[in-house]
């Protein structure tokens, strides 16, 4: 199963939840209903509604004269309960930090000097590097257990969470097959659908807790006369509504089971192909059953993001049915088949070990230059078409090959840069440096206008590296900026707008907008502002005209003959049935680029893969990639919510 096949069972997977609340919310109905129902029964027989002190029969409790009643009980659980499901999602809805903060989560400082941090941030990385989406910040939660989760709605506001346990206790290894897992989460759609998850049964679970409000408000509660029977009727309603409360929380579970354990078995079979270490993430699973502590987070409302974690936290009932992750027995040996069945106790890896991790590993220029040879991309091998085949191959699910090249990046930069890349103050300076002109004069006007308008200490970071920033090599300008993207998120909403404006300001400088200027800030503002999404799909033969602006804009961007260029658009056009030639489309401005992606981001999961195919075609059609097609394709997928790996030389693709 692919990227895109992954993405569309995860929609697939939303309709059924859709279903799964709807019978869950009826069942809760008739629960209440027949609660009600009970309490009328018995109420009528003790005032002698039969005229004879008699109970009333079933058919006069739910006689006609009463469905105003019970039909007013119905719309008041569907209130609730939907009142209920919009108010969490609003409270989650600024994306998975908001998860990681209710569970106690701390934002990691990447700038951090504690080994066992530094550790954990190196790994997450590589990880989002080697995956083609920016890196995701990381928040530790102060707990013995070991854990892990990833939250948020698409990559662009997800975070890693982890147990401060996990980071001191597992390997370098197996902390790399948790995150490869977590990862998995992040690229196939789950998140989305957990937080959903999240949203929905709150609105459930919020009548038991009305119930249990009603319960305790009686014992401050005054009874004013004989004939006050008002408590009571609290009462009963508060215990009904327990009730109903109970059964909520029990449909809920079933949901989350339902939605929750194969994706587990799917994300660790992931996380084995990632990593090609099975031992890392089975290391893993083992200490967490050999561990005192387990995988069971103390948080409080833990329990209401348990299907999101990386080890099944707490009980799950009285029954597997309900259990939200699979056996950690059975997950052990569907990646470890060769395991003896011992659960050894964790030991903590030694300083040596921990501090072996704790900076990447940068060194000489002969080292440097070695890494960068060792990232021969696509540009320089003799079939770029199928560099990118496997790239677009590897979407979703990143191997060991492009985990190597992403620590050979990661080699290969400036450690002053990388350093820089982990501070907010410094992260700005990169991007500006980043958009500074290669023309001497331009740039020095760039420099005059930002020295007016950005912060002094920006300004100074930005003179400071501004030498390795002139000379850094193309193909580490957007694996940069996704380092620099984390530190860019704690900025505050007045840093953020000056920050915006200063881009913009170097940007028109020269009064004209390159494709690498327009893919930059596309990435930057993406992430930082995230993007509005819309329930509404399209097919592709519903945008024709934006798929032909498109494919115009890379032939005329990878080729210089015009002859060549139509050729490559005519064959990319013959991908997607498109009519015309290349002569009569026009090449479309960016502003124009900007709304035509806008509408193609919405194009429905298995569609997407041929609009990229025709891209690829589009951009080898010559038999190589230039770094500055590669950096387009690269904006575009992450516009189309489609993470592309880094593109590697044939010899690349067998080599790790």
């Amino acid at each position: 199963m692919n990227f895109f096949e992954h993405q569309d069972r995860a929609r697939r997977k939303t309709l059924q939840l859709v279903l799964l609340f709807i019978l869950g919310v009826i069942s809760l109905i008739l629960t209440l209903t027949l609660a009600v129902g009970v309490f009328l029964y018995f109420q009528q027989g003790s005032a002698g509604s039969t005229g004879q002190g008699q109970l009333p029969s079933v058919s006069q409790v739910f006689s006609t004269e009463q469905l105003p009643l019970l039909g007013g009980i119905a719309l008041a659980v569907c209130a609730v309960v939907l009142l209920g499901s919009l108010f969490r999602r609003m409270q989650l809805g600024s994306g998975g930090h908001t998860v990681a903060e209710a569970l106690g989560g701390r934002l990691l400082n990447t700038a951090t000097r504690d080994a066992n941090e530094q550790r954990i941030l190196n790994v997450v990385e590589e990880m989002a590097l080697a995956s083609g989406i920016a890196v995701p910040p990381v928040y530790l939660l102060d707990d013995d257990s070991i854990n892990a989760f990833a939250a948020g709605f698409n990559p662009q506001d997800a975070v890693i969470g982890i147990t401060r346990g996990a980071i001191e206790l597992l390997s370098r290894d197996e902390l790399q097959g948790v995150i490869a897992h977590e990862f998995s989460h992040i690229l196939h759609g789950d998140m989305r659908l957990n937080i959903r998850l999240i949203s929905w049964l709150y609105g459930i679970l919020l009548l038991g807790l009305i119930g249990r409000f009603l319960l305790s408000s009686l014992r401050y509660r005054r009874v004013r006369s004989r004939d006050d029977k008002s408590a009571a009727v609290m009462m009963l309603l508060g215990v009904g509504l327990l009730i109903v409360g109970y059964a909520g929380s029990f449909f809920g579970n079933l949901i989350k089971a339902a939605v929750s354990r194969q994706r587990e078995f799917l994300a660790d079979a992931s996380a084995v192909q990632y990593t090609r270490n099975p031992l890392g993430i089975a290391g893993a699973l083992k200490k967490i059953g050999g561990h005192s502590a387990g995988s069971t987070l103390n948080a409080p409302g833990a329990n209401e993001f348990s299907h999101m974690y990386f080890g099944s936290s707490g009980s799950a009932g009285l029954t597997s049915l309900l259990a939200t992750h699979p056996p950690l027995e059975e997950r052990i040996k569907r990646v470890d088949p060769g395991w003896n069945g011992e659960l050894p106790q964790p030991e903590r890896p030694t300083q040596n070990e921990v501090s072996q991790d704790e900076a990447q590993p940068t060194g000489s220029g002969d080292m440097k230059a070695s890494a960068l040879a060792a990232m021969t991309m696509a540009a320089s091998s003799v079939n770029a078409n199928q560099a990118a085949q496997h790239s677009m191959a590897a979407m979703g699910d990143p191997d060991a090959a492009h985990l190597a090249y992403a620590r050979n990046l990661l080699q290969a930069l400036d450690e002053q840069l990388l350093t820089a890349a982990h501070e907010p103050f410094s992260a700005r300076a990169l991007i500006y440096g980043l958009l500074l002109s290669d023309d001497a004069q331009v740039r020095e006007q760039q420099l005059i206008q930002l020295e007016q308008q950005a912060h002094p200490d920006t300004y100074a970071m930005l003179k400071q590296h501004l030498n390795a920033l002139i000379s850094l090599d193309a193909r580490l300008r957007l694996p940069l900026t996704d380092l620099a993207l984390p530190a860019l998120k704690q900025l505050t909403a007045e840093q953020y707008k000056t920050f915006k404006s200063c881009m913009d300001l170097l940007i028109r400088a020269d009064n004209k907008l390159s494709l690498f200027e327009w893919s930059l800030r596309k990435i930057v503002i993406g992430h930082l502002e995230g993007r509005r999404q819309s329930a509404k799909r399209f097919k592709l033969k519903d945008c024709h005209p934006e798929m032909q602006r498109l494919i115009t804009l890379f032939a005329h961007a990878g080729h210089s003959d015009q002859a060549t260029a139509a050729k490559a658009y005519q064959e990319a056009a013959a991908q997607l049935q498109l009519q015309g030639d290349f002569s009569q489309s026009e090449r479309p401005g960016l502003k124009q680029l900007e709304l035509d992606l806008n509408k193609l981001a919405h194009l429905r999961p298995l569609h997407k893969p041929a609009l990229l195919q025709a891209l690829v075609t589009c951009a080898s059609h010559d038999g190589r990639i230039s770094v500055t097609e590669a950096e387009l394709l690269r904006a575009i997928a992450d516009c189309l919510d489609c993470p592309l790996p880094p593109l590697l030389a044939e010899k690349d693709t067998h080599g790790a």
